[in-house]
């Protein structure tokens, strides 16, 4: 069976992580989100996976090529262009715009097809999903998830009447508005004649363009309510609480890596660390070829990258720290370290090395001789040599 994974986003809201990583492949303890997706679409016989990519294009196909070491066939649908300098340029269609893109091509979508968007984790019963779709006789169908309703002014609500049919939809309205708990996890799956609803060659939505018209020409539209994991990573607090969660054990099908060298805490391959002189405590990983020095802390629910230099002093605290990091003797709560960014779980983001402070954080593969500490700074403003001092 035939599927497409939305990969053509910028990420702006997961920033700084998706300056240089597309958001299909932010991490979650070391596999891209992307994969646990792919995993998933093969475990229900779904092996030919359209993805179409537009920002950092090259990363994503790079990493999964074919599909072929994943057991699945995988091809990619460019959107944008290729400048003057040889760099590609990126221009996303819209999801919808994607599917129509792909469809005007060739016509790949010749029987029911599913749609992941490719920024979360979840644990779906695609299978159970496409045979209820198929029984309804519908066009199209979401796959809606009930959250508290509280949290519903986060998302886009569904609204259907008894039999499921989609009446209408509510985007991210408060508590007291809200006509249902049921939101929109970006999980669809489609008949090839929907296709015949997008315009060829224009910027078109899913959610915004797409289904408004479903609902205005009365079509064969439904949603089901399921019961699964889902886990959002739109923005960096949710990536943050994502990471926790893993490494919680909340998540299912999503074990930490590595051996557990101490209880809740494990590590990859050679890992440098007297561990009767560090203070740690689980749930922590901790990447391979990372250095612990003596009288460091850290704290979980934490991870560690690879390739990172923690040193004495420091203290980390429910965090979660990029590869390639040094920290140096400073308390870390709540933040999430990657490169010359520092980021706390509500989004707020410094720049280290704007801000001066790259001293604290730095990247692991600069000589620690090459980095400023301001004391050794202001004394090398003066320029003053010891025969200028006689």
């Amino acid at each position: 069976m035939k599927a497409m994974i939305l990969a053509a986003g910028k990420g702006t809201r997961v920033q700084p992580i998706t300056y240089t990583i597309p958001k299909p492949l932010i991490p979650i303890l070391h596999k891209p989100v992307m994969e646990f997706l792919v995993d998933l679409l093969k475990q229900h016989d779904f092996t030919e996976i359209m993805v179409n990519v537009s920002h950092l294009a090259k990363e994503i196909e790079s990493y999964f090529h074919d599909g072929q070491r994943f057991g699945v066939q995988i091809a990619y649908s460019f959107e944008g262009t290729i400048r003057e300098d040889g760099e590609l340029e990126g221009q996303a269609m819209g999801s919808a715009g994607g599917m129509r893109r792909i469809q005007d091509f060739y016509p790949f979508f010749d029987d029911t097809f599913v749609v992941l968007c490719g920024d979360a984790l979840i644990d779906l019963d695609l299978t159970a999903a496409v045979k209820w779709h198929k029984e309804k006789g519908s066009l199209a169908t979401i796959v809606t998830k009930s959250v508290p309703r509280s949290e519903v002014s986060s998302y886009g609500v569904v609204v259907t009447d008894e039999d499921g049919k989609v009446k209408a939809f509510q985007e991210k309205p408060t508590v007291a508005e809200a006509l249902s708990t049921n939101i929109n996890t970006g999980i669809y799956i489609f008949e090839p004649e929907v296709l015949n609803y997008i315009p060829s060659g224009q910027e078109y939505d899913i959610g915004g363009d797409l289904f408004p018209k479903l609902v205005e020409m009365g079509a064969p539209f439904y949603a089901i309510p399921m019961d699964f994991q889902w886990v959002d990573i739109g923005k960096v607090p949710d990536y943050w609480q994502a990471i926790r969660s893993v490494l919680l054990g909340e998540v299912k099908n999503v074990p930490i890596p590595g051996t557990e060298v101490l209880p809740g805490v494990f590590t990859g391959i050679n890992v440098a660390v007297n561990w009767d002189k560090v203070d740690i405590t689980g749930p922590v990983y901790i990447g391979g070829m990372t250095k612990i020095e003596d009288g460091a802390k850290i704290t979980g629910p934490a991870m560690i990258g690879r390739n990172c230099h923690i040193c004495s002093g420091a203290h980390i605290d429910n965090s979660v720290v990029f590869e390639y990091s040094r920290i140096a003797d400073i308390e870390l709560t709540d933040k999430l370290v990657f490169g010359r960014y520092c980021v706390d779980k509500n989004g707020a983001t410094i720049d280290m090395k704007a801000a001066s402070l790259d001293w604290l954080i730095t990247d692991t593969r600069q000589p620690i001789e090459n980095i400023k500490h301001p004391a050794k700074v202001f004394a090398e403003s003066f320029n003053v040599s010891k025969s200028d001092r006689a």
